[in-house]
């Protein structure tokens, strides 16, 4: 590998439920790399055996959900012998997987609401309210809040659509939140305050349906707890290179850890680009700091 990358492929589109996501991700920071300087090749990934430009030094992964945050585009890649942005794809695997996170999550004490992964509803056992999301998916999507046994059965139907198993955690009633991590630097947080109802699929990307407060409204002591497990997840796994990481804080007291995305949106207005802005970051600068740190992490993985 040469001491840095020139030619940067923005991989997006993709083959899940987020396509459309990954569309608005590619196009923005295809157009901030361009802003930062490097030569950007756009890349619309509509099937495993997709095609790179000749002299491609990295690809720059704007694809959400199953064949992007997985680690099967990144074991391609791999085989390749194509640099990528983010992590590698055994780290990739954990974090997509929400129960093998939690476990991570309560290995290094990481606070997270209980929870079991199902299949059929006989086998919750946990009490109500619950919460249900599938265990391998993003940006919301299969997600229920469950108040009654007559929502548990539909609710388990709807998130089987999008995966095989179903992870059943605690309700946890309380503010929504967001830490973005860079490397080793953990961003300011992030309140997220849908009008109505929880921050499902409709209100994360519909615009005027949710408010955004950053740095958000917390009091210095807790600010600095849900920072310190930030890193403490995004280190959990190995190294993620960047993140963000969901949390809720019950009773404005105790927080608890959802997940970790390690393809967070990438549109100028989503959540990491708005808490990198808060401490002087531009969006073009975020991506070119991507593309470094990623391009560190390579050289080091493959020199191991």
């Amino acid at each position: 590998m040469s001491d840095k990358p020139h030619r940067i492929a923005v991989l997006k589109g993709g083959l899940s439920a987020e396509r459309e996501v990954s569309l608005r991700s590619g196009a923005a920071v295809l157009e901030a790399l361009e802003e930062a300087g490097f030569d950007v090749m756009e890349v619309i990934v509509d099937e495993k055996n997709f095609s790179l430009p000749m002299g491609t030094d990295m690809a720059f992964l704007a694809l959400h959900g199953t064949f992007g945050e997985d680690g099967q585009i990144q074991d391609i890649l791999e085989a390749r012998g194509i640099a990528y942005t983010g992590a590698n794809a055994e780290v990739s695997r954990i974090a997509f997987d929400k129960e093998k996170t939690k476990k991570k999550f309560q290995e290094r004490g990481v606070p997270t609401p209980q929870g079991q992964l199902v299949r059929r509803i006989e086998e919750v056992t946990l009490t109500l309210p619950l919460f249900i999301k599938p265990n391998a998916q993003g940006s919301s999507v299969g997600t229920h809040p469950v108040l009654s046994r007559e929502d548990l059965k539909s609710a388990l139907t709807d998130a089987l659509k999008f995966d095989s198993a179903v992870l059943v955690e605690r309700f946890i009633q309380g503010r929504e939140l967001t830490v973005g991590v860079l490397g080793n630097e953990v961003l300011p947080i992030v309140e997220i305050h849908p009008l109505d109802g929880f921050y499902d699929y409709a209100n994360k990307y519909t615009k005027g349906r949710t408010e955004y407060f950053c740095p958000a409204r917390l009091p210095d002591e807790i600010t600095a707890l849900i920072q310190k497990y930030a890193l403490t997840a995004h280190r959990s796994i190995g190294r993620t290179v960047y993140s963000r990481i969901d949390f809720l804080l019950e009773k404005d007291l105790n927080p608890y850890c959802l997940e970790i995305n390690t393809i967070p949106g990438m549109t100028a207005t989503s959540l990491l680009p708005k808490a990198a802005a808060a401490v002087g970051i531009s969006f073009p600068q975020l991506c070119r700091r991507i593309v470094e740190l990623s391009w560190a992490a390579r050289q080091e993985e493959r020199t191991a």
